[in-house]
């Protein structure tokens, strides 16, 4: 039964992929009834004639300023968008693109966002997609997460040429060994932009190519990541165990705060193991124990509780109407993104567990949960 599941997930996946997620129009009008939010990029996608992004790899680097409208009709944890004719009353819509000659206009114009923000706020989230994304798609999910969480500050998205189709799994791996340079350029080209901090959000299989990212940063500049980032998140990350491990080993000081989101109920993450022959060996994103990381000073956050009344089981920590209540309080009540990590733990209900370095935290789930 467990064999059939899978195929049934590949199936859905497949019947996802007739729809033409390429096109995402830019309409200026949306946002006479939606809220504008600003999404800076930097993309090693290729560039296409009408101005928009493909799956392709460049050898370059392209900067942007991307307007998204999210709709008034907009409930927490919910990202919608239409594809060739969206709707901005209720989905998100492109309202703007704007292109950057190079990197001295990218930075001139973020450090500009950056001083509308009072001056403890002047922080730079970094968002990195996960698997079978399209930058248009990227940009709505950064707007969204954003959004829902009131982070302050401006949001980045490194939007790295995945094929954007349900069955482009392996050339999206590939694609992520293409982008660790790309990743490394954009973190040091934002540290030399002015911004008070750098927090780093990573999906999926994004956290490998943020993980190799670093790994060489720290093999480059050893302690770089500590003294430069404000913290580290992965959310699901699609990422064997050992490899994680590995790429840890080479940082002279691990960031801080450097949290892991995790669910045992990520389908996604199960069927990663299953293509991988991996049936009982869980990938990080998917792990039920801290034993195997207990070395290194993390924070492991169990969103499994949540995981029923999510929009999607890859994504719980975005798409959990509860858990984004939750983690919006956390944020609010004690900045969790600081480098105090105490107070991240104590407003967040649920068990706790030490082990060495790591802590893991299992998240109450919301009265509703159908667990």
């Amino acid at each position: 039964m467990q064999g059939l599941h899978a195929v049934w997930i590949i199936l859905l996946f497949a019947l996802a992929g007739c729809t033409d997620r390429s096109f995402s129009p830019t309409v200026p009008e949306a946002l006479t009834v939606g809220t504008s939010k600003t999404i800076f990029a930097a993309t090693n996608r290729d560039s296409l004639q009408d101005g928009r992004f493909g799956s392709e790899r460049a050898d370059g680097i392209s900067f942007l300023e991307l307007t998204v409208s999210i709709p008034p009709k907009h409930q927490p944890g919910s990202l919608k968008f239409g594809y060739g004719n969206p709707d901005p009353v209720t989905e998100f819509t492109m309202a703007g693109r704007r292109s950057f000659e190079g990197e001295a206009a990218f930075s001139s114009r973020l450090r500009q966002e950056l001083k509308e923000f009072p001056a403890g706020e002047q922080d730079v989230t970094v968002f990195v997609h996960g698997f079978n994304s399209t930058q248009a798609e990227t940009a709505f999910r950064a707007a969204q997460l954003s959004h829902d969480l009131s982070i302050p500050g401006a949001t980045v998205i490194y939007s790295w040429p995945s094929k954007g189709k349900a069955l482009g799994y392996a050339y999206d791996g590939d694609s992520v060994l293409f982008a660790r340079d790309g990743l490394e350029l954009l973190l040091r080209q934002l540290r030399s932009s002015g911004a008070g901090r750098i927090v780093v959000v990573a999906h999926s299989m994004g956290g490998l190519l943020t993980m190799e990212s670093l790994r060489q940063i720290e093999i480059k500049t050893p302690g770089w990541s500590a003294r430069n980032l404000g913290g580290v998140v992965l959310m699901s990350p699609d990422l064997d165990v050992d490899v994680f491990k590995s790429q840890m080993e080479r940082f002279a000081e691990v960031p801080q705060p450097f949290a892991i989101f995790v669910s045992q109920k990520d389908n996604i993450l199960t069927l990663s193991q299953r293509l991988r022959g991996l049936h009982g060996r869980a990938r990080l994103g998917n792990l039920n124990s801290i034993e195997d990381i207990s070395d290194y000073p993390v924070e492991v956050v169990d969103t499994t509780a949540f995981s029923d009344e999510a929009e999607s089981q890859h994504f719980v920590a975005a798409t959990s109407p509860a858990l984004l209540a939750l983690l919006k309080g956390a944020r609010e009540t004690t900045k969790a993104f600081e480098k105090n990590q105490d107070g991240f733990r104590r407003i967040l209900p649920g068990q706790i567990v030490v082990r060495d370095s790591a802590v893991a935290v299992a998240l109450s789930g919301p009265p509703s949960s159908n667990r």
